[in-house]
């Protein structure tokens, strides 16, 4: 569980956060959470897929890293193997709060990638915020950003029924089978003959685009299917 606390340069003065990538510093996780304004970013390297919301009222926007549970294929020794890595994971150790309308920067103090010993230096020694600490918070703007927007986004592709669940049958080079379910994509048909009125809604929201971004997203399970194939092969 996180443990959060409003960041500070008096109690935090010497914190500083590893950035390197791996499963020691939970990195290993199936997908993370994204928003339409990600989506050109992220659809060259990751299937961008839908999920219902843990509460099931709902649905998200995830970027896929593996095929299972616990499995991210863009890890290796020499950290994560994409040009892009999605702002939910960059953003790690902090989290945005609030307080009343203000939004308050905090930091998982559980998280593996704080330090006082390693890693990039969170505030100046004489107390100013580091260049690293700006790229954070700015990241944390952006998300809280893309995720305000993400809510209307998600109604209109339910106000249209334009979601569909789908299920991945998967054979890997060494015959083993395996089956991946509970995610949904873009129903191409049904998106192909909404009438112009729709899509112009669609359009001048700036949906359309980040529509079409998820559908060409959907090519990036093959080269997902070959990472696994080539991490099955290195372990024989």
């Amino acid at each position: 569980m996180p443990n959060p606390a409003l960041l500070n340069n008096v109690q935090h003065k010497d914190l500083r956060v590893i950035t390197k990538r791996g499963a020691q510093y939970g990195d290993n996780i199936m997908f993370a959470l994204t928003f339409p304004s990600e989506f050109r970013n992220l659809q060259a390297h990751y299937p961008i897929v839908f999920r219902k919301s843990d509460d099931g009222t709902s649905f998200e926007a995830v970027a896929l890293f593996g095929l299972q549970e616990g499995e991210n294929l863009f890890l290796n020794d020499a950290g994560w193997d994409a040009a892009e890595v999605p702002l939910m994971v960059e953003r790690q150790p902090f989290l945005i709060g609030r307080n009343g309308e203000e939004l308050m920067v905090h930091v998982d103090l559980d998280s593996p990638r704080v330090s006082s010993t390693e890693g990039e230096p969170v505030f100046l020694p004489h107390g100013g915020n580091s260049e690293f600490l700006d790229r954070m918070n700015s990241a944390l703007l952006t998300i809280h950003q893309g995720l305000q927007a993400a809510g209307p986004f998600m109604a209109a592709l339910k106000e249209y029924e334009l979601l569909e669940s789908f299920v991945l049958d998967v054979t890997l080079d060494d015959g083993s089978q395996g089956r991946m379910s509970g995610f949904y994509t873009i129903h191409e048909d049904r998106l192909a003959v909404l009438p112009a009125e729709a899509l112009d809604r669609l359009h001048k929201a700036g949906y359309l685009q980040a529509i079409f971004m998820v559908v060409s997203s959907m090519s990036q399970f093959r080269p997902l299917i070959e990472r696994k194939n080539r991490v099955q092969a290195a372990a024989r």
